[in-house]
C-alpha cells in the first residue's frame, strides 16, 4: 500500500483569526481525502480551534503592530529583528525538510504577506530545489487587498514562475476575484474557484432551547470594540429592545475592555467571549450583527440569518467594505460604513434587516473541491515521475 500524500500548509494571521480558520478547514478537507497534513501557523496561539486530522505546528508567533500591517511584533510585543527572522525562517525550512511534502500550500502570498518574504521566498526556493518538487498552490479568500499598480506585475510573475495553482475559496457568481484583482484574467490558466471554505458543522448547544436573540459578534476581537459598544447603545432604539441580546467579544479584545463591556450591559444582554459553537447559535436568530470577515459573512448567510455588517476598514483596508457592497448588491445584507457607525445608524440597519432569499445558493463545498484539485495534481505528478523512472 502506497503512503498517503504529504501536505504542508503555511498560514499567518495578523489581527483576526479568519486566515487560520480557513487554512484549518482546507487542511481538514485534505486530511479527509486521505492526505497526511501538517499546518504551520505563524500567528498568535488561538484557543478552541479544532485541528481535526491536521498536525498543527506553531511557529514562533507574531502579530501585526496595528491595522497598517507594516510591522511585526513577537509574542512579547517587541518589534521583530533579524535574529528573530532567522530563527523563524530556520524553523520553517526545518519543518519543510522533515515533512518533505508532496503538496505545499501557501496562504495569500504572493498577493499579500510581503512582511513574510524573509521566510516565504526561501521556502519556495527549497521547494523548487527538490529533485521532485512538490505541487505548489496559493490559497486565497474571495477578496484580497487590491495591490498597488507597481505590485501587479511582480505578483503575476511570481504566480507564473513559482505556483501551479491559485485556489480562490469563493463563488464567482457571488464575488469574482477580479473585483479586487482586476488582472485575474492573466492568471486564468492557474485559477480555480473552489467554493467557500467553512468550518465543519457543529452540534447545537446543549441544554434547553433558547429564546430568539440578537447576536453581535466581533471576530477575533482586536478591532471589534467600537461595534460592541455601538450595539449596546443601539439596543434600546431597535424593535428588539425587549428581546435577548448576546455580544460575543473575540479573544484578542483585552481583558479591561471586555470587563467594561460586561459592566455596561443591562439586563437582557449577555456579554461573553467568542464561542466555538457560533454557527450553532445562528439558526432562528432575530438578527446577526457583525464585521464582514470571510468566515463570519458566509456562516451568517448560509444560516439564512437577517444580517447587518459593519466592515473593518481602518487605514487602507478595503476587503470587508468590498464584500459588503457585493453582498448588498445581491440583496443579502444591510451594512453600515465604519465612519457612519453610531447607535442610530446601527439601530436602523437592524430594524431593516431581513433573511436572505430562500433560493440563495452559495457554494460552500470549498474544502472537498480544493482537496480534489490538489490531490489529483499530486497523483498525476507521482504517476509521471514513476513513468520516468522506469
Amino acid at each position: 500500500m502506497s503512503a498517503p500524500p504529504r501536505a504542508l500548509i503555511h498560514v499567518q494571521h495578523l489581527l483576526g483569526v479568519g486566515h487560520l480558520r480557513r487554512a484549518l478547514a482546507l487542511g481538514r478537507g485534505l486530511a479527509d481525502a486521505g492526505a497526511a497534513v501538517t499546518l504551520a501557523s505563524g500567528g498568535m496561539p488561538v484557543p478552541n480551534l479544532p485541528a481535526g486530522g491536521v498536525a498543527f505546528v506553531q511557529l514562533p508567533p507574531a502579530r501585526a503592530a496595528d491595522a497598517t500591517f507594516k510591522q511585526l511584533l513577537d509574542e512579547t510585543g517587541r518589534s521583530v529583528d533579524e535574529a528573530w527572522r532567522a530563527r523563524r525562517r530556520a524553523a520553517l525550512i526545518d519543518l519543510f525538510e522533515r515533512v518533505r511534502p508532496d503538496l505545499l500550500v501557501i496562504e495569500l502570498y504572493p498577493f499579500g504577506r510581503r512582511l513574510l518574504r524573509f521566510e516565504l521566498e526561501p521556502l519556495l526556493e527549497a521547494a523548487h530545489a527538490r529533485r521532485t518538487r512538490p505541487t505548489v498552490a496559493c490559497s486565497l479568500r474571495d477578496i484580497i487587498h487590491p495591490p498597488a499598480p507597481g505590485r501587479i506585475e511582480p505578483i503575476i510573475a511570481a504566480v507564473n514562475e513559482r505556483f501551479d495553482f491559485v485556489l480562490v475559496h469563493g463563488d464567482p457568481a457571488l464575488i469574482p476575484l477580479d473585483l479586487s484583482f482586476p488582472e485575474a484574467r492573466r492568471i486564468a490558466g492557474k485559477l480555480h474557484y473552489t467554493g467557500y471554505l467553512l468550518d465543519q458543522p457543529l452540534p447545537a448547544p446543549a441544554g434547553a432551547a433558547r429564546a430568539p436573540e440578537v447576536i453581535v459578534s466581533s471576530g477575533g476581537g482586536a478591532v471589534g470594540e467600537p461595534l460592541l459598544k455601538a450595539a449596546l447603545q443601539a439596543r434600546p432604539l431597535t424593535r428588539y429592545a425587549d428581546r435577548p441580546w448576546r455580544l460575543l467579544a473575540g479573544h484578542n479584545l483585552d481583558e479591561a475592555a471586555f470587563r467594561s463591556l460586561r459592566s455596561a450591559a443591562p439586563a437582557g444582554v449577555v456579554v461573553e467571549r467568542a464561542r466555538p459553537d457560533f454557527t450553532a447559535l445562528l439558526p432562528g436568530v432575530l438578527c446577526s450583527v457583525s464585521q464582514a470577515g470571510y468566515n463570519t459573512a458566509i456562516e451568517v448567510l448560509t444560516a439564512h440569518a437577517p444580517a447587518v455588517f459593519v466592515p473593518f476598514a481602518d487605514e487602507a483596508e478595503v476587503e470587508q467594505t468590498l464584500r459588503c457592497r457585493a453582498l448588498a448588491r445581491h440583496g443579502l445584507c444591510r451594512w453600515v460604513a465604519p465612519g457612519e457607525l453610531g447607535p442610530g445608524a446601527l439601530a436602523a440597519a437592524i430594524d431593516a434587516a431581513a433573511p436572505p432569499p430562500g433560493s440563495l445558493m452559495i457554494d460552500t463545498d470549498g474544502a472537498r473541491k480544493s482537496a480534489r484539485v490538489l490531490l489529483h495534481a499530486v497523483a498525476e505528478k507521482a504517476t509521471f515521475a514513476g513513468d520516468l523512472s522506469q
